[in-house]
């Protein structure tokens, strides 16, 4: 939230050393060796010689070392990387409690959405997350976060023209350092309360004894408002959420130059969907029920848990890399209230969508004198999709016209599989100092409902002009497979005649995306205090892809647009001076795509004619976004913060020709930190205050397209937290 460190490229450029980047916002440009890195929450006891023994000391070189070699295997040379270092993250609103997508959010040219979506860069999804550097498959779309801010030490958000080692999804990779681990054991419980019966506890430990260190993490959070309310109502009626979820890593050293890791990530999420009273029913029930549409019950649930095993090894004196397995689940089931769907809706369809994939990831990087440093790797993962989709329907005549009031079932289900791989190489060459050219490309092939291939060109040049000044540009061809988990599969014949009747036979093989990506921009620190970066890029697509919400199940479907333009700009600017830290980010932005040829039977028909032959502007299209913030640390341990978020408004209307009024959330925090000594010892009290001025706006009013319903922002919300530290 307060003093981010912006950079439009990483300032380290030969990575093939130990090294790392300090975090504060006005660092200097020449990175510092790392046994300097700052330390994060759980490495702060300094091992010492003379305290702790030799070998401790050796262990703790040995960790500094692989964890510097696995930062090298991830270059950002090229691309814009946004930075969240651990007080950053602690001076947002709610501190590591804060959802991950409200850090992201943060970040310049990222757009807010409900159901917690974040669009980047005129981009629906197409975010890419990784944890030390391996690439964690997607959830199913839905409401809950599956990964949660607390077990991250940093977090880079990079944008633009992705190095070749970067595929598949490409909008943005939202990369995860994991909390380090000192000798001996520490942790923290934290327990939060708040509005709408808001309470959250939440405890991690971590520590490390030899070769062996480790960290678990775990929370329960209960909420009154689970996802956004439909109507402007303070509190939304039913809309309860229970999550849980937990996290943890653990690392053995086999030697000076290897280690074995293993991480593991679990999230079980539970909601009530909102009701709006007031409705009245469109469809007649055998039996004539009365139904109140302040009291449905339709429900979702959404489990998520992923496990890897990861070898991360050096050879020689130039070459490390890193093996990783990785297994994931993800499943998404929608529960309809069985009589209310049907008289409101005409469909009551209990829906789960199931992906488990398994895979490989390959990295490594080699270095071939001062100069060159290549990189290669390759990407494999198998996935299994399923469908169970058991409907009630009424019959209905060609017109749509309900012709029984005794409901029909109706089985939809679906059963695919298929691999996703991909290779890549890339070389980071600096033929002089002040200059790095990063080159290379990737191949990649998906098979699943479509057999698509293609080779991927990528360029990357920074040019350090001054000591103060830093140039870059990029070019990268991206390849987007289709999001299996998000394909609509839906049997158009089994539902004709019938008051889900879809509107057209159509092509429901969602097709890969092919894009053009253009980036320019510049990093300047105008004083030593002020920093200051612009960047523009531009995106020619076909086969775009886009989402939508396509009936009662609050569940996501892709769909392809036959060719799409994706343009802006990104003005960013950060500022330091002592204990005060500030920031403000503007984004200007336009997305917009022509013909619809995959998934047309979500569309009404005079919808399809229109895109056919006109430009219309994506519905996650927002013309300007912006964010500031900042912050003051008192000498008494006191920090003092406030930050905002604007938006000129997402699309709505017919072929989403309007837009949403504007928006200006602003939030604020008072954290204070104690040190009782003792028994007691440290403690941290927090108290944040969410849309502050209980700003009333609308995310989505339920019109354009692929939007089901109507979302507001929040109303004025306050959380009270205490953390003790052990």
């Amino acid at each position: 939230m307060f003093g981010f460190k912006h950079r439009n490229v990483a300032r380290a450029l030969v990575l093939s050393a130990p090294l790392s980047v300090s975090l504060s916002a006005f660092a200097d440009d020449v990175p510092a060796p790392a046994a300097a890195a700052s330390a994060p929450p759980f490495a702060r006891t300094v091992v010492a010689a003379a305290s702790a023994g030799s070998q401790t000391v050796v262990v703790a070189a040995a960790r500094q070392k692989l964890d510097a070699a696995r930062n090298g295997l991830s270059p950002d040379t090229g691309s814009n990387v946004f930075k969240f270092g651990e007080a950053d993250i602690d001076a947002l609103p709610m501190g590591e409690a804060t959802p991950l997508n409200q850090v992201v959010l943060q970040a310049p040219g990222v757009v807010q959405d409900s159901y917690g979506q974040l669009h980047v860069r005129g981009d629906h999804a197409n975010v890419q997350y990784r944890i030390d550097g391996v690439v964690i498959p997607e959830a199913i779309s839905g409401f809950g976060q599956s990964l949660e801010t607390r077990f991250a030490d940093n977090i880079d958000v990079l944008t633009g023209a992705l190095p070749a080692q970067y595929g598949y999804r490409t909008a943005a990779v939202v990369d995860i350092k994991t909390k380090a681990q000192a000798e001996g054991t520490s942790g923290s419980v934290s327990a939060t309360g708040g509005s709408n019966g808001h309470h959250e506890e939440s405890g991690e430990i971590a520590g490390a004894k030899g070769p062996l260190s480790w960290y678990l993490t775990g929370s329960l959070l209960k909420d009154g408002m689970g996802i956004e309310n439909p109507t402007s109502s303070r509190s939304a009626l039913h809309d309860q959420t229970q999550q849980t979820k937990g996290f943890g890593t653990l690392s053995y050293l086999l030697g000076d130059d290897s280690r074995l890791n293993f991480m593991f990530g679990v999230s079980n999420n539970h909601f009530e969907i909102p009701d709006v009273p007031g409705q009245t029913p469109q469809f007649s029930l055998v039996g004539d029920p009365t139904v109140n549409s302040a009291a449905l019950d339709a429900r979702q649930r959404e489990r998520n848990a992923f496990e890897v095993l990861s070898y991360q090894g050096h050879f020689g004196d130039a070459t490390d890399y890193q093996l990783s397995y990785f297994h994931r689940e993800t499943d998404v089931h929608y529960a309809p209230d069985p009589v209310g769907d049907l008289v409101f809706d005409g469909i009551a369809a209990d829906v789960r969508r199931k992906n488990t994939a398994d895979g490989v990831q390959l990295d490594s990087s080699h270095a071939l004198g001062k100069t060159h440093t290549l990189r290669g790797g390759m990407f494999f993962q198998h996935e299994r999709f399923t469908v169970d989709n058991q409907s009630s329907v009424f019959p209905a005549d060609a017109d749509g016209n309900q012709t029984s009031t005794t409901p029909i079932s109706i089985a939809d289900d679906t059963r695919i599989a298929g691999n996703l791989w991909g290779v890549y190489l890339q070389d980071e060459w600096q033929p002089v100092k002040s200059l790095t050219i990063n080159y290379g490309a990737r191949f990649d092939n998906v098979d699943t409902v479509v057999d698509e291939h293609q080779l991927s060109a990528r360029l990357g040049v920074v040019w350090d002009a001054s000591t103060s000044l830093r140039l870059h540009a990029g070019f990268a061809r991206y390849f987007t497979p289709p999001p299996t988990e998000k394909i609509d599969t839906t049997s158009v014949a089994k539902f004709a005649g019938t008051t889900n009747a879809l509107p057209s036979d159509a092509d429901t093989a969602v097709k890969s995306e092919r894009s053009n990506y253009f980036d320019a921009g510049l990093a300047w620190d105008a004083t030593s205090n002020l920093s200051l970066g612009v960047d523009a890029y531009d995106r020619e697509v076909r086969n775009l892809q886009d989402e939508g919400q396509f009936g009662n199940a609050l569940i996501y479907s892709a769909f392809n647009y036959a060719k799409g333009r994706v343009r802006g700009l990104e003005l960013t600017a950060n500022y330091k001076l002592a204990a005060f830290t500030a920031y403000g980010n503007l984004a200007f932005s336009k997305a917009e795509g022509q013909q619809i040829v995959t998934g047309q039977f979500n569309f009404d028909p005079e919808e399809i004619t229109y895109i056919a032959s006109h430009w219309v502007h994506l519905d996650h299209d927002q013309k300007v976004t912006a964010s500031a913030g900042a912050s003051y640390r008192f000498a008494t341990q006191t920090t003092l913060g406030a930050d905002a978020l604007f938006g000129s408004g997402l699309r709505s209307g017919f072929a989403n020709s309007e837009h949403l009024p504007s928006y200006t959330q602003v939030n604020a925090s008072l954290s204070q930190a104690w040190d009782f000594g003792g028994w007691l010892g440290k403690v941290d009290g927090r108290l944040s205050v969410l849309n502050v001025f209980d700003h009333v706006y609308e995310l989505r009013d339920g019109t354009g397209i692929g939007v089901g319903a109507p979302q507001f922002g929040p109303r004025r919300t306050v959380y009270a937290s205490v953390t003790k530290s052990f």
